[in-house]
């Protein structure tokens, strides 16, 4: 089964939770300063651990969560019994946080069938559904190969190529203040600012509280922005609140869309690359 937007709500999922191909993911990492590991353990039926700061980040590069090559990404992939023919959705039990970056994984790695809950394990709860206090352990192997679609992804390079470029936008989803060089970033040894000619949307402005704003309230919101005939780029700080806004601007109908893998932490970094305040 498909279904007909990229984010679906708990009662989708809940009506769908016995279908053979279905693969659930809990994609739950920490925030900057905040974390759910004193929290009681609660997860949605069948969960699956999806690793994304261990086995799914690469870390031969001193950056977070950067996205990790095909064969490591197909490796770990199969381990969680992930096929081609899966129906993956992903959630966080933040809401909407991390499990956007696991979607634009998949969707990078040329998996079709991959979704968001909207709200995650809160929108969940609301709805009274079951939880349980363990992730599932596969029990089989799966057959998903990986398979790099370049479209979805930025770098260094591209974000360069893209500075003076018109056909293409850059959109920061880090807040006003980081954008603008006047807020310390939360991470040590980096430059204030941002990309030359890029423009700001807060992640947290696409979103309504837990849940994704309307597609029509989307729509509206990346009009100001840009329009869907010219390619957007999104950016932050390590590619997490960037993917919030891929998707996003995915349910407002827009498809030509990259997210930045090392965004501010690869680009503040770097003495040699321009910036803007």
């Amino acid at each position: 089964m498909k279904f007909d937007t990229p984010i679906i709500t708990a009662i989708e999922l809940k009506e769908n939770i016995h279908l053979d191909n279905l693969i659930i993911l809990d994609c739950t990492i920490d925030k900057i300063g905040q974390t759910l590991q004193n929290e009681k353990l609660e997860l949605i039926t069948n969960s699956v651990f999806f690793d994304l700061e261990g086995k799914f980040s690469d870390h031969s590069i001193q950056l977070p969560h950067t996205l990790v090559d095909e064969n490591t990404f197909t490796t770990e992939s199969q381990q969680l019994g992930i096929n081609d023919n899966s129906i993956i959705v992903c959630y966080d039990r933040w809401g909407v946080y991390s499990s956007p970056r696991v979607w634009w994984m998949f969707k990078t790695m040329g998996h079709k069938e991959v979704y968001v809950l909207d709200g995650g394990l809160p929108e969940w709860k609301k709805n009274n559904f079951e939880t349980v206090s363990s992730h599932l352990q596969p029990r089989e192997k799966g057959d998903f190969v990986a398979h790099l679609q370049e479209h979805w992804f930025a770098d260094t390079q591209v974000m360069l190529n893209a500075i003076n470029d018109n056909s293409k936008i850059i959109v920061d989803a880090r807040s006003q203040g980081r954008f603008e060089g006047v807020s310390p970033e939360p991470r040590q040894g980096l430059r204030s600012g941002h990309i030359p000619n890029s423009k700001n949307l807060y992640f947290e402005n696409v979103l309504n509280g837990e849940k994704y704003k309307s597609a029509t309230e989307l729509y509206s919101i990346f009009g100001k922005l840009t329009d869907s005939s010219k390619e957007n780029i999104f950016t932050c700080g390590s590619g997490i609140t960037a993917s919030i806004l891929a998707l996003a601007s995915t349910i407002a109908g827009y498809e030509n869309i990259k997210v930045y893998d090392g965004s501010w932490s690869e680009w503040g970094a770097d003495e040699n690359l321009p910036i803007e305040r």
